[in-house]
């Protein structure tokens, strides 16, 4: 059975939650962070950086939530047939981990930032329920879990993109969504 390594309120949540979506069994296995439990020998061994979250499946180790996703979204057929689609998948996970967090946890960038990136993001869910269309997919499981966190964690006006509140809303009433991250 699938392993991943997380420690609490981690962005382990995040890979949590796309398994939940999907269906997949998997073993959460809780790293105590505070007591250094992600820099001992046997976790470096599967992510030599010392991060979470992690997963082993089998033999095979991988770390960084973005590869994580695309990884499990290949694996169990939820991704497209194209090239090109496949490549827009791409796209926002690294969005996601790349910019869209970056940008809105950063304080010291997060004012130039929101505009930027939730304009546009306000403008895709004026047209369409999720970011490929009419289906929830890894895309939405990488971008959404840091919207999501917006109104968890931070004192921000989302008033002006009200599409995205519409699309955070949309998210968090998901069922997989509120056991792996909204019940943290």
């Amino acid at each position: 059975m699938l392993k991943l390594y997380g420690g609490a309120r981690s962005r382990a949540s995040i890979v949590k939650w796309y398994l939940e979506e999907i269906g997949v069994p998997y073993e959460f296995v809780t790293l105590d962070m505070q007591a250094g439990a992600h820099l001992q020998p046997e976790y470096l061994e599967i992510n030599p950086i010392g991060k979470v979250p992690a997963i082993v499946d089998g033999d095979f180790k991988l770390w960084e939530s973005g590869a994580i996703l695309l990884y499990l979204a290949q694996k169990h057929g939820k991704m497209p047939e194209t090239l090109e689609q496949q490549a827009e998948i791409v796209q926002w996970v690294m969005f996601a981990n790349a910019s869209l967090g970056p940008g809105i946890f950063t304080e010291a960038t997060r004012d130039r930032e929101t505009p930027r990136l939730l304009t546009p993001l306000n403008q895709i869910f004026e047209k369409q329920p999720f970011l490929m269309g009419d289906e929830f997919g890894v895309a939405d499981a990488a971008v959404g879990s840091i919207l999501g966190y917006i109104p968890m964690m931070l004192k921000l006006d989302l008033s002006p993109y009200p599409a995205v509140v519409d699309y955070i809303k949309r998210i968090s009433e998901r069922p997989a969504f509120k056991s792996a991250i909204g019940g943290s």
